[in-house]
């Protein structure tokens, strides 16, 4: 049950990381739509900080599968893994976004 409660909280983690890191990503793209690719940039750098602390989760849960400890998967870690790579895509595709902004505000 311990083993439970604790891949139910690691998973809610990385929800709540990932989540906050995707809000920040969108943030970002809205900082630079508005001009503003400094703090666009600034924002995008804060959203990559708070996804490290899911990705840093999620790496420990590999590593222990990889040292044959099996980790339990069931859809709430499943939701989070999902919770974590759509905020990479977004913090991806806001890198590309920022910079065709500035490149429109360079001409």
């Amino acid at each position: 049950m311990a083993e439970e409660e604790s891949m139910e909280l690691i998973s809610f983690g990385i929800v709540a990381s990932a989540g906050q890191a995707r809000s920040l990503a969108m943030e970002a793209i809205a900082q630079a739509r508005e001009g503003d690719i400094e703090g666009a940039r600034k924002t995008l750098e804060e959203s990559r900080e708070v996804g490290l602390q899911a990705h840093d989760e999620q790496t420990k849960l590999l590593s222990r599968e990889a040292s044959g400890d099996h980790v339990p998967v069931d859809v709430l870690l499943v939701h989070a893994q999902d919770h974590l790579m759509t905020s990479m895509l977004c913090q991806d595709l806001a890198e590309e976004i920022i910079a065709l902004h500035e490149r429109i505000a360079a001409k």
